[in-house]
């Protein structure tokens, strides 16, 4: 059996490892809220994992989430604002978290009635296990007021590149989570949270910029002049490259086109005469015929009677001397005999 001092031990042990583990978390201890606006109050806790029962360990598990305002402990009967148990909850008051270890809450709407003291409480399955964080969140409503922006720079000078966080808020005090609109020269713009940031600056973003909160156009902040020096913008290599590749391309065209024309102008015209006398180009018509000394009687015979039978024009070209003689005759048929003798 184990001696009775260290059943005290042990006790005291679990008791101690149970109580560390157990806490409740707020991100603040207070924060700021305009009536009509959104406000979220994040919460994460640590649920006790289980206790000691004798010489058993008793496992622990949470089963329930509450959140009251102004209660101390926020247990019982205590009029709750969220309770998981319950499916009549005001819709104002929307629980963002779990049973797990979240238990942020979403007060929409706010009104002076939510200037208040929030807390939240857990509860399991054994009351070993139930835990209230007594300290809680101080919500502190204000009514109409006019927002402002606070710049995260001292410099008012800003160049293309920097990076430049506006914060919607007010002079009271800093707003957590708020639904903001922002707007640029009048137009609105796609954020909606509290802080806007601009990164990296650019000439496009200079302008007048306003903000208020969504639900309350009647909070818009005076405006914010921002005013960004453009940079000196270097030289782009690519397009200094293609347009050297351009020039140097149409040079070149240039040139070749000279080059070609210059050619065609300065080539010698093919010759189409002979003796000085233009030739006849129907050549399939031309017959050619050249007799020797010996052969001259029977061409002479031949000639007789080839221009009797076809009544042909004839065209007698005789050598003498070495001259040359050339007698051309040309009938309507197109067709030309030649006849050509060399005598000695």
């Amino acid at each position: 059996m184990v001696p009775h001092d260290k059943k005290v031990l042990w006790s005291f042990m679990f008791l101690l490892a149970g109580a560390a583990a157990q806490m409740i978390q707020y991100q603040a201890a207070s924060t700021c809220a305009v009536t009509g606006s959104t406000v979220t109050l994040p919460c994460s806790f640590t649920p006790k994992k289980s206790f000691h029962n004798g010489m058993r360990e008793v496992p622990l598990k949470i089963i329930r989430a509450r959140w009251c305002k102004n209660h101390l402990i926020c247990q019982g009967t205590t009029p709750s604002l969220y309770d998981s148990d319950s499916a009549n909850n005001e819709p104002r008051y929307w629980y963002q978290g779990d049973l797990e270890g979240k238990c942020t809450l979403q007060i929409r709407g706010v009104g002076m009635q939510d200037n208040a003291t929030f807390r939240f409480r857990m509860e399991a399955n054994h009351s070993e296990g139930h835990f209230t964080n007594s300290t809680g969140v101080v919500i502190t409503v204000f009514d109409l007021v006019k927002m402002r922006i606070n710049i995260s720079s001292s410099n008012r000078e800003f160049s293309s590149g920097q990076t430049v966080s506006l914060q919607c808020t007010t002079s009271s005090c800093t707003f957590n989570h708020l639904e903001v609109t922002w707007l640029k020269d009048g137009y609105a713009l796609s954020e909606n949270g509290s802080t806007l940031q601009l990164s990296p600056l650019t000439a496009k973003d200079s302008g007048n910029y306003t903000c208020a909160l969504r639900s309350n156009g009647g909070t818009r902040s005076e405006a914010f002049s921002l005013q960004v020096e453009a940079a000196e913008e270097a030289p782009d290599l690519h397009l200094i490259a293609g347009v050297m590749f351009g020039v140097l391309l149409l040079i070149i065209t240039l040139i070749l086109v000279i080059f070609i024309v210059k050619r065609k102008r300065t080539a010698p015209e093919g010759p189409n005469t002979v003796g000085g006398e233009t030739e006849m180009k129907n050549a399939d018509n031309i017959y050619s015929s050249i007799l020797m000394p010996h052969q001259e009687e029977a061409g002479s015979q031949r000639r007789q009677t080839s221009q009797e039978a076809e009544e042909t024009s004839y065209a007698s070209i005789k050598f003498k001397h070495n001259n040359w003689n050339r007698k051309a005759v040309q009938e309507p048929d197109q067709t030309i005999y030649s006849l050509v003798a060399t005598r000695g």
